[in-house]
């Protein structure tokens, strides 16, 4: 797998950087068009790098100033199906899935750290969604709150904040966890208030006995090693970019199911049941931050060397580069 660079370079930086490109055997397609960029004047120069080395061209781009008077484009292509490419995936070390990229993993903390409103209105729905829950006892209206709730892009900021040692995107994204958390609950619980003087709710709703979502209010043990569990995984699916993790992670932790059980609890006033959410709520964002920090601490001093072990277990990138290309006509094997 390649990455497509597209560098914007002040005409003064352009021989260097492409003396740099051509150094590298893990680059290739490098083009330069002198003058093509208009505004700021300068040239535009691209090329494919091998995704394990995105980071390291990147740091080099950062020492030569083009980050700074330049511009980076960085894009992932659909597919990249020609040999090159192939040779590129086994000059670089470990495999393609493995690479990270720690400019992109910071770059969506700070922007999971971000107040948006349509991140209000997603926390505000799943709340409701969750209330409703609880209400009917439904464990499917559970898993759907829990998969609309948008609350581990905070998670993962304020992890991100402790691996790469940036108190303030640690506080900047606790800080959006909490507000938004607590206007979303206070919505729903006005809302239901509302909803009990309508008579569309009863008390007896909110504190019967609820085989099927009763949990979602009950913290233990297995709640925090849970929460755990799904931070680690989530902070790894940051990493490496597997959004598709980050989507089970999402439907494993109760801290949206929690939020709507805290809102009815306080519009019906039931203190067991706020105690209970509050628990269950601070238990899950505990320990997902914590556990995402970890992970990405570690991922940050030791991936080079695990994934470098790695082709010793799992055998090297170039044994793949052996297979002819789609297309290429080569026959494996000679």
């Amino acid at each position: 797998m390649v990455v497509h660079f597209r560098l914007t370079s002040p005409v003064a930086l352009t021989d260097p950087l492409v003396d740099v490109l051509r150094d590298r055997d893990w680059i290739t397609n490098i083009t330069r068009q002198d003058g093509a960029v208009i505004q700021p004047p300068g040239d535009l120069v691209e090329c494919d790098v091998a995704r394990e080395k995105a980071g390291e061209l990147l740091r080099h781009l950062e020492r030569l100033g083009v980050c700074a008077d330049g511009g980076v484009v960085i894009t992932t292509p659909t597919g990249a199906p020609f040999q090159r490419a192939r040779e590129l995936e086994a000059a670089a070390p470990g495999h393609p899935d493995d690479a990270v990229i720690w400019e992109a993993v910071e770059a969506q903390a700070e922007a999971g750290a971000v107040p948006t409103v349509s991140y209000v209105l997603f926390m505000v729905i799943a709340v409701a969604l969750a209330a409703i829950a609880v209400l009917t006892d439904s464990a499917v209206l559970v898993v759907g709150a829990m998969v609309v709730g948008p609350e581990f892009t905070a998670v993962a900021a304020a992890s991100a904040g402790i691996a790469l040692r940036r108190p303030s995107l640690l506080g900047r994204g606790l800080q959006l966890l909490v507000y938004s958390f607590a206007f979303a609950v206070a919505v729903i619980a006005v809302l239901a208030f509302l909803a009990h003087l309508a008579g569309l709710i009863a008390t007896a709703d909110v504190t019967r006995a609820r085989p099927s979502t009763g949990f979602i209010w009950h913290p233990d043990a297995w709640s925090f090693i849970v929460a755990l569990l799904a931070g680690a995984a989530g902070a790894l699916a940051l990493a490496v970019s597997k959004t598709a993790t980050m989507v089970g992670v999402f439907i494993s932790v109760t801290t949206v199911p929690a939020a709507g059980n805290l809102a009815l609890g306080l519009a019906f006033l039931n203190s067991r049941e706020i105690q209970g959410s509050l628990g269950q709520l601070a238990l899950n964002i505990t320990g997902m931050v914590i556990s995402g920090g970890i992970v990405l601490v570690l991922v940050r001093w030791t991936w080079p060397s695990i994934t470098a072990w790695s082709e010793h277990v799992f055998g090297r990138q170039a044994d793949i580069t052996d297979e002819p290309a789609p297309g290429s006509g080569r026959r494996g094997g000679s």
